[in-house]
């Protein structure tokens, strides 16, 4: 069951998270996780900027954003407290 319809960040973060574990591109991330342009650029350098996800120059797209070590463990402890709460989409009525 979900409190409100609206997304915390905590799980927009979760859910950017889970896109870039294989590296993703700006626009792949950006709509696995329904997020407008302006969303994507305020997450994005947020996560880059606190090391949670690393910003690789190479291939095509030609910039892909990759989870970090501590991005995974953030992302573990996220999905530990969605579950201890209940609030996972498993358990919606």
């Amino acid at each position: 069951m979900r409190v409100n319809q609206r997304r915390s960040n905590i799980e927009i973060i979760a859910e950017m998270l889970k896109v870039g574990e294989n590296g993703a591109g700006k626009t792949k991330i950006m709509y696995n996780a329904n997020l407008s342009y302006s969303q994507i650029q305020k997450y994005l350098g947020y996560l880059t900027s606190q090391g949670f996800i690393d910003k690789m120059e190479v291939g095509n797209p030609s910039v892909t954003y990759q989870v970090s070590e501590s991005g995974l463990r953030l992302l573990n402890s996220i999905n530990s407290v969605i579950e201890m709460l209940g609030l996972n989409d498993d358990n919606e009525s």
